[in-house]
C-alpha cells in the first residue's frame, strides 16, 4: 500500500470521524424559489417584503427592484407567505420544489387599512419549466407511489430515451446513479448496486441530456434518488401484498405448479417525527422493505448434483439414468431483496442542523440457465451486499452563498457461488457434464467457480453555491474519491487429481486470481447559472484526474515468459500506468419564446473511467493453453492504462405549453461515442488466442423524442411519449472482437457501424390516472415498442449481416386500482396491481435461423435424438426467451 493512499484514507477517517462528532450537517441535493413582488395597483417593486416558507426557517427578503430568492431548499411541496407592515398578506399553497431548478413564484400585494386575513392562493406548477437547459425529468415519491411499479429502474425504463437502463443508446454501466447526492455504483462493474425503496423516495430525478458540470464520471446520463427528510410531526405508514403469476401458457411455464399466493410478497413501512424527549431537537426517518419473489421460471429437481449417469450406448434402452432427485419444482429466478435505511437530523444553529443517514441493501438471486433445468441445484446463486454511510456539513455565509461539505463512504460486496463453502463435498467433477450430449441437458453436476469483489469507495467533496446577484447563480466545487477494490476467483478442483474431492488451487495459477488495487480520482469543476428574463444560460468547466494503481504488460507477445515465473514478477516486463486527466466543457441555454414556450440547446464532453475490472482483469497474466473457463477467465487481460471513454453530446428541444394543462415537450439529440472499450487480439505460442483491453470502439446515436403530458385535473391525467433513435457502433460487446475469433470457423471483425444490440428504433410509453383523489384512483402504464436486433444465423453459421433483423414487437399494460378508506383519523387503502394484464407473450430472445421465441429450424432437421432425458421440443422450450406472463398483487396499507 503506498504512503500516498494511506495520506488519503487517513484524512478521510479523520474528517468523517470529526464531522459526525462536531459539525452541522445536510445531506441530499437542494432547489431553489425565486421570483418578484410588486404592489398589486401601481406595479411598482416593493422593497423589503419578506418571504417565508410556512413550518421553517427559511425565507428572504425582496430588494430594491423587488426580487428575491431562497435557496438551499429540499425537494418537495411548500406554502410560502409573503408580507410587509400596511400591505395584505398572500400565502401560495402546493409549491413544487425540484432538486436543481427554480420555481419561480411572483407576488402581488394589495394595500391594506384594516388588518384582515391573509389571502390564500394555490399555485400550480408550470408546464414550461424555463430554466431547463436539458432533458430532465423529475418525478415525486407521491407520483410514484400511485404508478404500477415495484423499483426505481422500473420508473426509469418509462422515461423517453432510456432502454432497457441504455440511456439515449449509450452501453449500461455509463449512468451515474445517486441516492441524496451519493454515487451507488459499484467501480468494479460500473452497475449500480443499490438504490432506494420506492416508500422513501421524495423525489426521482433522471438526467437523459446533457448534464452538469457538478457532475462527472458519466457519458450518458445521470439518476438522483432523493429520499424523505424527518419530519416536524410524527407520521408513518405499512404496506403489504402478495400474489402470483396467472397465466394460461401452462406448456411454456411447466414447473410453477399450482396457484401460490404467496409466490411473491412485498412488506414494508416507514417512520418519521421529532425523537422522544428533546423538544424538537432531533428527528428521525426511518423505512424498511423486504420483497420476495420466486419467478416465473422453475427446474424441477429430477436429479441431484452427485448424481451420475450413463449414457454413452449406441442402444437408448442400455442407458443408465442416476436420478435420486424429489422431483420438486425449484424457482430459478429468484430475487430476495431487503432494505433498510435511517435518517437522524439535530437542529444546531440557524442551519438545517446535522442529518446523519445510513442505508443497506441485501440481495440474493439466481439468473436462470436453461440447461440445469433437470439439476437447478447445481448453477451459480448470487449474493450482493451494500452499504452507505453519509455525512454534511453546510456552512451558511449569508442568505446568499453557503457551503457543503460531505465525507462518505460506499461498499459492495458481491459473491457468486454454488455453495458457500468451497470444501463443501457436493462439488461435482465438471466431467458430469459431458455425460450428456446432443441437445441435452444436464443430469448432475455442479458450477464449480467462486468469484468475488467488494468495493469501497470514500468520497469527501466541497460545494460553494453564491447568488452574486439576481442573474448570476455562482457553483464550484471539488471531489476525491478512494477506492480499494478486492478481487479474488477461484475454480473449486474435483478430479482424479484430488480424489474426487473438493480442493483449491494454488493462488497465482491459472483457476486462483487474487489482486488488491487502490485508484483514487480527483475532480474540480465551476458553473454558472444565469437567469434573465429572456435567457437562462448554464455554463460550467471540469476536470478530472484520475490515478489507476496498476502496473501494464509492456509486450503481450512475450506473455508465455511469466508462465515460468511466481508474482511478483520481475519489474523489467512491466511499466506502471499513467494518470490521467481530461477537461470537461458544458453549456445550456433555455430562450423563453413566449410566457407559454421555451426552447433550449446544450452541448458537452463527458468522460467516463472504465470499470475497474477491465482494467484490472487477469493481474497475473496466466493464458492457460487448454481448458474451458467461464466469464472469459483465462482468456482476456486488463489494462490499467486505458483511457477515458469520452461522449460528445448535443441537444435542441422545444417546451411549449398548448392550454393551461397540456404541455408539448420535442427533442432531437446526437451523440457522438469515442474510445469505447474494445480488444486486441494476440497468440500465445503460436496456439492460443488470447486479448488485452484497449480504448478502441466507437459509435453514435441520433434520436429524437416527442412528449405530451395531461395534468391530473377533472379527475383525469394522461402522458405519452414517442422516441425515434438510431444506435451505432462498431461493436456492441467490448468482447466481440475475441468472440468472432473464437467462432468455428472464426469470424473476422468487420469494423463498421452496425445497429448495437439495445437499438430499438421506436419506442411508444403512455400513463393513464383516472378517479377521485382519496377515494379511487386507477392508474395504467403502456409500453409499445418495435423489436430489437438480432443476427441471423443457421447452425452456427451467419446468413446475414450483424444485427440486420429484428425481433418481435413488444406491448404491455400495467394497471393499478387503489381504493381509499378513512378509520379511526388514520388513511387506509386497499389495491390490486396487474403486470403484463394481457398476458402478452412478448419474445425478448429469439432463436437466430427463425427470428421467433418458440421454434427453430433445429427441431425439424435429421439428427440423432439427444443423450440424456429430455426430448428435442423440451431443449427447445425456453421460458426464458419470454418477458414474465400476468402477474397478479392485492395488498393494503395504512398511513398516519
Amino acid at each position: 500500500m503506498s504512503n500516498c493512499y494511506k495520506l488519503v484514507r487517513n484524512l478521510l477517517q479523520y474528517f468523517i470521524t470529526m464531522a459526525l462528532l462536531s459539525v452541522n450537517l445536510f445531506a441530499g441535493t437542494t432547489g431553489k424559489i425565486a421570483g418578484r413582488i410588486v404592489d398589486a395597483k401601481t406595479k411598482d417593486p416593493m422593497i423589503g417584503v419578506n418571504v417565508l416558507i410556512v413550518g421553517s426557517s427559511m425565507g428572504g427578503a425582496t430588494d430594491i427592484n423587488g426580487n428575491y430568492f431562497i435557496l438551499n431548499i429540499p425537494p418537495g411541496v411548500y406554502e410560502l407567505k409573503a408580507s410587509t407592515v400596511g400591505y395584505g398578506a398572500v400565502a401560495v399553497e402546493n409549491v413544487r420544489v425540484s432538486a436543481d431548478q427554480t420555481t419561480k413564484l411572483n407576488f402581488e400585494l394589495s394595500e391594506e387599512a384594516v388588518q384582515v386575513n391573509t389571502v390564500v392562493v394555490t399555485a400550480s406548477r408550470p408546464l414550461v419549466q424555463k430554466d431547463l437547459t436539458s432533458t430532465q425529468s423529475s418525478i415525486s415519491g407521491s407520483n410514484i407511489s400511485r404508478l404500477p411499479v415495484e423499483d426505481v429502474q422500473s420508473v426509469i425504463n418509462l422515461q423517453a430515451g432510456v432502454v432497457d437502463g441504455h440511456f439515449r443508446g449509450g452501453r449500461l454501466g455509463e449512468v451515474k446513479y445517486l441516492i441524496d447526492g451519493v454515487s451507488v455504483n459499484d467501480v468494479y462493474s460500473g452497475d449500480p448496486t443499490m438504490e432506494a425503496a420506492t416508500n422513501s423516495i421524495q423525489e426521482l430525478q433522471v438526467i437523459t441530456g446533457t448534464f452538469n458540470a457538478e457532475y462527472g464520471q458519466a457519458m450518458s446520463g445521470v439518476v438522483n434518488q432523493i429520499t424523505k427528510i424527518p419530519g416536524d410531526h410524527y407520521s408513518g405508514g405499512l404496506s403489504a401484498y402478495s400474489g402470483d403469476y396467472v397465466t394460461s401458457r401452462k406448456s411454456l411455464f411447466q414447473y410453477m405448479g399450482g396457484f401460490n399466493p404467496a409466490r411473491t410478497y412485498n412488506l414494508q413501512g416507514n417512520l418519521s417525527g421529532p425523537v422522544p424527549l428533546t423538544d424538537q431537537f432531533a428527528k428521525f426517518f426511518a423505512s424498511a422493505r423486504y420483497l420476495s419473489d420466486d419467478g416465473y421460471l422453475y427446474g424441477k429437481r429430477i436429479f441431484n448434483p452427485w448424481d451420475s449417469s450413463n449414457f454413452s450406448s449406441n442402444n437408448p434402452s442400455q442407458w443408465y439414468v442416476g436420478a435420486t432427485g424429489n422431483g420438486q419444482d425449484v424457482p430459478m429466478n429468484f430475487s430476495r431483496q431487503l432494505t433498510l435505511q435511517g435518517k437522524l437530523n439535530f437542529k444546531v444553529g440557524q442551519s438545517r442542523g446535522i442529518v446523519v443517514e445510513g442505508l443497506f441493501q441485501r440481495h440474493d438471486y439466481e439468473n436462470y440457465d436453461h440447461m440445469f433445468i433437470y439439476d437447478p441445484d447445481g448453477n451459480y446463486k448470487n449474493y450482493e451486499y451494500s452499504y452507505l454511510a453519509s455525512i454534511s456539513y453546510t456552512h451558511v455565509f449569508s442568505k446568499s452563498a453557503f457551503l457543503d461539505l460531505l465525507a462518505s463512504n460506499y461498499t459492495s460486496d458481491y459473491k457468486q457461488y454454488t455453495y458457500a463453502n468451497p470444501l463443501d463435498t457436493s462439488y461435482q467433477n465438471q466431467n458430469l457434464f459431458s455425460e450428456v450430449s446432443g441437445n441435452a441437458l444436464y443430469v448432475g453436476g455442479t458450477q464449480n467457480w467462486h468469484f468475488m469483489h467488494n468495493t469501497k469507495t470514500y468520497t469527501l467533496k466541497a460545494d460553494l453555491t453564491d447568488q452574486l446577484n439576481d442573474i448570476h447563480e455562482l457553483k464550484t466545487g471539488v471531489e476525491a474519491d478512494l477506492n480499494t477494490l478486492d478481487y479474488q476467483d477461484f475454480q473449486v478442483l474435483v478430479d482424479a487429481s484430488t480424489g474426487n474431492k473438493p480442493q483449491l488451487p494454488t493462488p497465482g495459477t491459472f483457476d486462483y486470481n487474487v489482486y488488491q488495487n487502490h485508484p483514487y480520482q480527483l475532480a474540480a469543476y465551476a458553473q454558472d447559472k444565469i437567469e434573465l428574463d429572456y435567457l437562462v444560460v448554464n455554463i460550467g468547466l471540469r476536470f478530472d484526474y484520475f490515478q489507476p494503481d496498476g502496473s501494464v504488460l509492456n509486450d503481450p507477445n512475450n506473455i508465455a515468459v511469466l508462465d515460468t515465473l511466481l508474482p511478483p514478477f520481475p519489474s523489467r516486463y512491466f511499466h506502471r500506468a499513467s494518470p490521467k486527466y481530461q477537461w470537461s466543457p458544458r453549456l445550456g441555454i433555455s430562450y423563453p419564446i413566449s410566457d407559454k414556450g421555451a426552447i433550449h440547446i446544450s452541448y458537452g464532453h463527458f468522460f467516463q473511467v472504465p470499470s475497474f475490472q477491465y482494467l484490472y482483469d487477469n493481474p497475473n497474466f496466466r493464458i492457460p493453453l487448454t481448458g474451458n473457463y467461464p466469464d472469459l477467465i483465462g482468456s482476456t487481460i486488463g489494462n490499467a492504462d486505458l483511457k477515458p471513454q469520452e461522449t460528445v453530446m448535443y441537444e435542441i428541444g422545444l417546451q411549449q405549453a398548448l392550454t393551461d394543462v397540456i404541455g408539448l415537450n420535442v427533442t432531437a439529440y446526437y451523440k457522438d461515442i469515442r474510445n469505447l472499450l474494445g480488444v486486441e487480439l494476440f497468440v500465445k505460442n503460436n496456439f492460443k488466442k488470447f486479448a488485452e483491453y484497449i480504448n478502441t470502439d466507437y459509435g453514435d446515436v441520433t434520436g429524437m423524442t416527442i412528449s405530451f403530458d395531461k395534468r391530473f385535473t377533472d379527475g383525469f391525467g394522461a402522458s405519452v411519449d414517442y422516441t425515434f433513435q438510431v444506435a451505432k457502433g462498431d461493436a456492441s460487446d467490448p468482447n466481440e472482437v475475441y468472440n468472432l475469433a473464437q467462432a468455428s470457423p472464426p469470424i473476422e471483425a468487420n469494423k463498421q457501424l452496425v445497429p448495437l444490440d439495445w437499438d430499438r428504433r421506436h419506442s411508444l410509453n403512455f400513463t393513464l390516472t383516472a378517479g377521485v383523489p382519496d377515494d379511487f384512483i386507477a392508474s395504467a402504464i403502456g409500453q409499445l415498442d418495435s423489436g430489437l436486433p438480432y443476427t441471423p444465423s443457421y447452425q452456427n453459421q451467419r446468413t446475414g449481416l450483424e444485427n440486420s433483423a429484428n425481433k418481435p414487437t413488444f406491448f404491455n399494460v400495467d394497471i393499478y386500482l387503489t381504493k381509499y378508506l378513512k378509520l379511526s383519523g388514520m388513511n387506509f387503502s386497499i389495491f390490486a396491481k396487474i403486470y403484463n394484464l394481457f398476458d402478452t407473450p412478448n419474445e425478448l430472445d429469439v432463436f437466430t435461423d427463425t427470428g421467433r421465441a418458440g421454434y427453430t429450424l433445429d427441431e425439424t432437421r435429421p439428427q440423432a435424438p439427444p443423450r440424456g432425458v429430455n426430448t428435442i421440443q423440451e431443449y427447445f422450450t425456453r421460458p426464458d426467451f419470454y418477458s414474465a406472463p400476468r402477474q397478479v398483487l392485492l395488498g393494503m396499507s395504512m398511513e398516519f
